[in-house]
């Protein structure tokens, strides 16, 4: 491609003659950016076509314009010419406006520069739209299915940290009601604890009954009977 390129630069400079030269001269072998070879073959365009539409052509389509007044008739093709060719550039500005060619065109240079280091062959449809597809999308789909698994594995790893707090927690309820469990069967086969616990319950019994406006029952007179 860049060969082409290179060609059509130096075919261009030759095809100008006498009348126009290449604007920049390019080494052989050299490759020039794609918007200047652009204009190169416009610059290139024009000059044929003024070269077709000489003089001694527009002269013999007004002879007798051109036998009264040669110089007016030297004016006018001159003016013709001059606005064919501004005409012709506007025209074609509008179009790279329009399209955006140069920006494209620098993008397809670097496109072309970025692979010409590359060693391995470029990619190319087989002609079997199923497996096109499956190949542009292989890729895509393996990146997909690593972040998944990656995401898997994190998630895993924070369940299984979770699931060891639960246990560790099970753990220690378990252990506080086997030292309850303890403490509640050496109260109940001590006797001496038995006898201080009834000794504090009398206790409390007797300050209650003791105390100002208690319940407590009234003993009253009782005679007997004759």
């Amino acid at each position: 491609m860049a060969a082409a390129r290179s060609v059509n630069a130096e075919s261009a400079c030759e095809e100008k003659g006498p009348e126009g030269s290449c604007p920049e001269s390019v080494p052989p072998g050299a490759t020039i950016p794609r918007v200047k070879l652009l204009d190169t073959l416009v610059d290139t365009f024009l000059q044929k076509l003024v070269a077709a539409g000489s003089f001694q052509r527009f002269t013999d389509c007004y002879k007798r314009l051109h036998q009264l007044q040669p110089e007016m008739t030297q004016r006018i093709y001159d003016k013709f010419v001059t606005q064919l060719q501004t005409s012709v550039r506007e025209e074609i500005s509008e179009i790279k406006a329009e399209g955006n060619l140069e920006a494209v065109l620098n993008a397809l240079d670097k496109i072309v520069e970025e692979g010409k280091d590359r060693t391995e062959p470029a990619w190319r449809p087989s002609g079997i739209p199923a497996e096109d597809v499956r190949s542009a999308l292989a890729p895509y789909l393996r990146q997909q299915r690593d972040a998944l698994r990656r995401r898997v594995h994190r998630q895993e790893a924070e369940n299984r940290q979770l699931a060891e707090a639960v246990l560790a927690g099970r753990g220690q309820v378990e252990e506080l009601r086997q030292q309850g469990q303890a403490r509640q069967q050496a109260w109940q086969h001590n006797p001496d604890i038995n006898r201080a616990g009834g000794r504090e319950r009398q206790t409390d019994q007797l300050r209650s009954s003791s105390s100002p406006g208690s319940c407590a029952p009234k003993a009253t007179d009782r005679t007997d009977p004759p």
